[in-house]
């Protein structure tokens, strides 16, 4: 018994860390398919159309088990509400995400989305009236510390572009925190796989839409490797990491995982030199370091507890 528990852990522990820096690479791969000369809305329209089967097999397999009475069956508010997270948390914020991408490093990308726990800490203090603890402040106060020193750092290699190119990015940390917030209730009843099967085909449809009204069925004619990069992107840095943080939440829980995802912005600074050839410079290296610092503050549970959930404000995925 006591060999399945510590398999169990090491599995989850393996598949929250590779699906950390799976889902950080999706910026390398982002950068890569720019070198073909297509822009956002053409990457991301090739992620979710390769990725959309994956998720559509899931969401049908949900949907036939809450017709068969096994789970529960959801009414139309929740399905308004899937919708609208789907919109705001795999569209908008990885549209924002891609388009960001365009114009600063995939370090300062993948540090930037990481302050999307900070913003569902203050957008809860403003408008929920929760509570902002001292430890909550202090992982703040390191993480746009460390997010302002790797700013800097792009600032004064590529120029005012940064600036644009990380408010983007910083719009689709939001987004990504307002999903985290308007599905904190919702996933206790639709369950993590429901939820995420559904907000993801959500997401693919209004993207293909969003494709074929601005770029028509033209758009599709690309080249070869547009599509070897894009089915990279749609299946292991999207449907594949996607699952397996799932996997290891359930098995060695989100608090674990969340601190695995710490791989996700280290590796990217090794990633983005050895593909893209992006510098390694002392304060990329310090900025990472806060807000890896900042992370592990945030992720600490204090030793007593109230009865219940705790909620989830595990760095952004978009």
């Amino acid at each position: 018994m006591q060999d399945v528990s510590r398999r169990l852990f090491w599995t989850g522990f393996v598949l929250a860390g590779l699906g950390a820096v799976l889902f950080s690479a999706k910026a390398i791969v982002a950068k890569l398919l720019y070198l073909h000369g297509v822009d956002a809305l053409d990457v991301i329209g090739f992620r979710m159309l390769l990725a959309l089967p994956f998720f559509a097999v899931v969401a049908l397999h949900q949907a036939g088990r809450a017709r068969r009475g096994l789970i529960a069956r959801l009414g139309w508010r929740d399905g308004v509400r899937i919708f609208i997270l789907g919109f705001i948390g795999y569209y908008l914020s990885s549209f924002l995400d891609f388009l960001g991408l365009q114009y600063i490093s995939a370090g300062l990308e993948r540090l930037i989305l990481f302050l999307a726990p900070t913003f569902v800490l203050l957008i809860s203090a403003w408008f929920l009236g929760k509570t902002i603890s001292s430890r909550q402040w202090l992982a703040m106060a390191l993480a746009y510390a460390g997010v302002a020193l790797v700013f800097w750092a792009d600032l004064s290699i590529a120029g005012d572009n940064v600036i644009l190119g990380s408010a983007c990015v910083l719009g689709a940390a939001f987004s990504y925190a307002m999903y985290l917030i308007g599905s904190g209730e919702l996933i206790e009843r639709v369950t993590a796989t429901r939820l995420v099967a559904y907000a993801m085909t959500v997401s693919a449809g209004v993207t293909m839409a969003h494709f074929f009204i601005v770029k028509g069925v033209a758009g599709l004619d690309q080249d070869w490797p547009v599509y070897g990069l894009s089915l990279i992107h749609a299946t292991v840095n999207t449907v594949l990491p996607t699952f397996m943080i799932m996997w290891s939440v359930a098995r060695i829980g989100a608090p674990l995982t969340a601190q695995l995802g710490l791989l996700g912005p280290v590796s990217i600074l090794f990633l983005a030199w050895a593909f893209l050839g992006e510098p390694i410079t002392v304060l990329q290296v310090a900025g990472t370091v806060l807000v890896a610092a900042a992370a592990v503050v945030l992720g600490r549970r204090p030793r007593a507890q109230p009865a219940g959930p705790a909620p989830d404000i595990r760095p952004g995925r978009a």
